[in-house]
C-alpha cells in the first residue's frame, strides 16, 4: 500500500546528502516534497501540515552527527514523527476476563472476516472466543461467520429466527457464560453508509452487553472517507479503537496515517490479506519504519516463527549445508515460504528491500514452478539426473506448462546445487559469480 510514498519520501530526502549541517534553507526543498509525498499518499491536508511544521522545527539548526549523514538524521527525525502520528506504542485489548468485544463498521469493509481473524488471533493468546452473528439483516453475514469459525475451531452462537438483536446478544452472554467462555465478540449489521437505523441499533445493542471494547473496521482503502467513516462512528459510539483492513492492497495509505491523529481512536489491528493468518497487531514503530524502506524484521521473525517449523528448517539447513538438496527439498520450502504471505509482502519487510518491486506475475510464477515439481514422481525430484526427454514432457503436460518451463527450472536447479557445492568447498567468491550469472538469467523461477 505505501510503495509509492515510500518511494517518494526516499527521493524527497536524497537531496540532504552531502550538506553539513541541517538549516531552513536545504531543509525547505526536502520538506516541501514530503509535504507534497503525503498528500499524494491521501493523507488528511491538516496532518500534513502539522507533520512538515514539527519536523521542520526539529531539523532546523541541529548539527549533523559525527557518522551520521543528514540524509539519515532527517530519517530518524521523520521517523520519530511518524510513530507519533500513528499512534505511538502497541495499543492493547483491555485486560477483562471475559473479555466483550463489540465490532461495528459499514459493508464491506471486512467486518465478518475480521471478527473469525480477532477469535483466532485470541485464541492463540490462551482465550477461549465465542463468535457471535448479530446481523440479522444479512443472512449471508451467518453463514459466512458460520463457516469461518467452524474453519478455525471457534465456538459459534446464531439465532436465525430472532430479529432482536439486542436479544441474541443478551442470550449469547448467558451461552458464554454457561460454556466458559472468556472472550465474546459480536459481529454487528453494516450499512452502505452511516444512517440513523444503524446507530441506534447498535446503541442498544451496546448498552446491553457492555462491551469492554468497541472496535471499528475500516476499510483503508476508501483514504479520506474512512477517517470521516470513523469519526461518525466515534461521536456515536464512543470508539475504543480500530481495525485497518486491506493493507495489502494498491491505494495510497492516507487513512492509516490520518485517522489515529483526526480522530484520537488508536488503530489495534490491521488486516493484510484475506486468509484468517492475516492479521496483525499495530506496531505504530514497524510501519513507520516500513514506509520509510527500512523493512521490519521483527514482523517477519514472528511470522516465520508461527508457521515455519524448527526442526524442520534445522533439517533443510543441513541439508543445504552438505549440499543434499533436491527439489522434494525445494517444493517443501515454496510451501514454507508462501505461508509467510506474497513475495512483495516479505521483500517490503527486508530492510532496503520495501522500494524494490518484483516483476508482476512473481507469485503466479512461483505457483508454476510448484505445478512443476508436483508434476513429478517421488523418485524425479530425489533423482532429477533421470529427468529424460520423455519425462520432461510428461511433466510439462502434467503442470500446464511448455517444456521449455521445465528445462528452464532444472537448469537453474543444478546451478543452484553446484553453488551448495562450492560454499561446502569453500568457494565463496565463485560462488558469488554464479549467483550475479543466475541474477542476469533472471533467477529462479518464483525466487
Amino acid at each position: 500500500m505505501f510503495e509509492s510514498l515510500t518511494e517518494k519520501l526516499t527521493s524527497a530526502l536524497r537531496n540532504l546528502r552531502g550538506v553539513g549541517r541541517l538549516s531552513e534553507e536545504n531543509m525547505a526543498g526536502a520538506l516541501q516534497e514530503v509535504r507534497t509525498a503525503l498528500l499524494a499518499a491521501d493523507v488528511h491536508f491538516k496532518v500534513a501540515r502539522e507533520f512538515v511544521e514539527r519536523v521542520q522545527a526539529q531539523c532546523a539548526g541541529q548539527e549533523v552527527i559525527n557518522s551520521v549523514t543528514p540524509g539519515q538524521q532527517v530519517v530518524k527525525i521523520i521517523h520519530d514523527e511518524l510513530v507519533r502520528l500513528l499512534g505511538e506504542g502497541a495499543t492493547t485489548l483491555a485486560a477483562a476476563r471475559p473479555l466483550r468485544i463489540l465490532m461495528v463498521g459499514l459493508h464491506g469493509s471486512g467486518k465478518t472476516t475480521s471478527t473469525a481473524k480477532l477469535g483466532k488471533l485470541l485464541k492463540k493468546r490462551g482465550y477461549r472466543p465465542l463468535v457471535v452473528a448479530c446481523d440479522i439483516h444479512r443472512p449471508a453475514a451467518i453463514d459466512q461467520l458460520e463457516i469461518l469459525a467452524k474453519q478455525e475451531e471457534l465456538e459459534f452462537y446464531a439465532d436465525r429466527t430472532s430479529r432482536d438483536v439486542t436479544a441474541i446478544g443478551v442470550a449469547a452472554l448467558a451461552a458464554a457464560q454457561a460454556a466458559g467462555n472468556d472472550c465474546i465478540i459480536f459481529d454487528t449489521a453494516g450499512r452502505l453508509q452511516i444512517d440513523q437505523d444503524l446507530i441506534a441499533e447498535v446503541k442498544r445493542l451496546r448498552e446491553m452487553v457492555q462491551p469492554d471494547e468497541v472496535l471499528l473496521v475500516a476499510d483503508g482503502a476508501l483514504g479520506q472517507e474512512a477517517v470521516n467513516v470513523a469519526k461518525a462512528f466515534h461521536e456515536a459510539l464512543q470508539l475504543t479503537g480500530l481495525i485497518l483492513t486491506k493493507l495489502d492492497g494498491d491505494a495510497r495509505g492516507g487513512a492509516a496515517l490520518s485517522i489515529k491523529a483526526i480522530t484520537g481512536v488508536p488503530i489495534k489491528f490491521v488486516g493484510t490479506g484475506e486468509k484468517t493468518a492475516d492479521f496483525e497487531t499495530f506496531y505504530p514503530d514497524r510501519l513507520a519504519s516500513r514506509i520509510l524502506g527500512m523493512g521490519d524484521v521483527v514482523t517477519l521473525v514472528e511470522k516465520a516463527q508461527e508457521t515455519i517449523d524448527q526442526k524442520d528448517a534445522e533439517r533443510m539447513a543441513e541439508k543445504m549445508r552438505k549440499a543434499d538438496f533436491n527439489l522434494e527439498d525445494f517444493l517443501a520450502q515454496m510451501q514454507q515460504v508462501k505461508k509467510l504471505g506474497s513475495m512483495q509482502s516479505i521483500l517490503g519487510m527486508m530492510p532496503g528491500m520495501s522500494g524494490v518491486q518484483l516483476p508482476d506475475g512473481a507469485d503466479r510464477q512461483m505457483a508454476r514452478t510448484e505445478a512443476i515439481i508436483k508434476s513429478m514422481t517421488l523418485q524425479e525430484r530425489r533423482k532429477p539426473d533421470i529427468l529424460n526427454g520423455n519425462r520432461r514432457q510428461r511433466i510439462a503436460n502434467g503442470a500446464g506448462v511448455k517444456i521449455v518451463e521445465v528445462n528452464q527450472l532444472l537448469k537453474q536447479f543444478q546451478q543452484m546445487q553446484k553453488m551448495m557445492k562450492m560454499m561446502k568447498g569453500g568457494g565463496a567468491k565463485k560462488m558469488m559469480r554464479q549467483m550475479e550469472a543466475m541474477k542476469g538469467r533472471g533467477g529462479f523461477p518464483g525466487m
